[in-house]
């Protein structure tokens, strides 16, 4: 009885922090759309972050079981990681969004005029490189940092979770209800990204398109902001 109590508790606890969460699915979305990443991609990265996101906490509260630390210090590390994550998270969004407008101001063709003796000409270019790409590099550091900022994210909630079966002796319990809360948050965040993704890939965004890198940091940037003042 105990056990099922813990579990749906984890699976509703999990739920609810994942959807409440902008942080938990904007990046992807975001980023996805700028870079015209596959559905496949977006999913995949996403699960991926997931999983990071939730060993990152799982792993602290193993060690905390381990060597008997109280819930409350843990819960203090994980609010000191919750402030370096939102962080990375806004100054991602911010430089991603410079780097964006940027990008979209020098993609902006416009149109020079010629004269050569008796004849007039004009044509059209833009600033970007030969090798450069209005939607980015196809190598690029932006997964990895991602991940790098979902690792340090915390889960909050689980702590008091997990301590409960590990107070008990009981690690088959604590398995059980960190599967629970992991499963339950990675499937969250991926059914999330996937519905608003699908429909947003759909989406032409016409002379805003070259501004997608832009508007999808500032956008990550808000949702870190969000997390940081408002505590989603």
């Amino acid at each position: 009885m105990e056990l099922n109590i813990l579990i749906w508790t984890a699976v509703s606890i999990g739920f609810v922090h994942t959807a409440i969460g902008p942080d938990h699915y904007l990046p992807f979305i975001m980023i996805g759309k700028a870079r015209k990443w596959s559905l496949s991609k977006i999913l995949f990265i996403t699960v991926l972050c997931g999983i990071g996101h939730v060993l990152g906490s799982v792993l602290l509260g193993v060690v905390g079981v381990v060597l008997g630390i109280s819930v409350g210090l843990l819960e203090n590390v994980e609010s000191v990681r919750g402030d370096i994550a939102s962080w990375l998270l806004i100054g991602f969004g911010i430089a991603y969004a410079a780097w964006g407008l940027r990008i979209g101001l020098r993609a902006t063709e416009h149109t020079h005029d010629h004269h050569h003796e008796d004849q007039e000409h004009s044509h059209s270019h833009h600033h970007l490189g030969r090798h450069a790409h209005i939607h980015g590099n196809q190598k690029s550091i932006t997964p990895w940092a991602l991940f790098i900022i979902f690792v340090l994210g915390p889960c909050e909630p689980l702590i008091p979770i997990l301590m409960y079966p590990a107070a008990q002796g009981s690690w088959l319990d604590l398995l059980w209800v960190t599967l629970a809360f992991g499963i339950t948050t990675i499937f969250t965040m991926t059914v999330i990204v996937y519905v608003v993704s699908k429909g947003l890939i759909k989406i032409k965004l016409g002379f805003l398109e070259r501004y997608t890198h832009a508007i999808a940091g500032l956008i990550i940037a808000l949702a870190g902001l969000s997390i940081k003042f408002l505590g989603l």
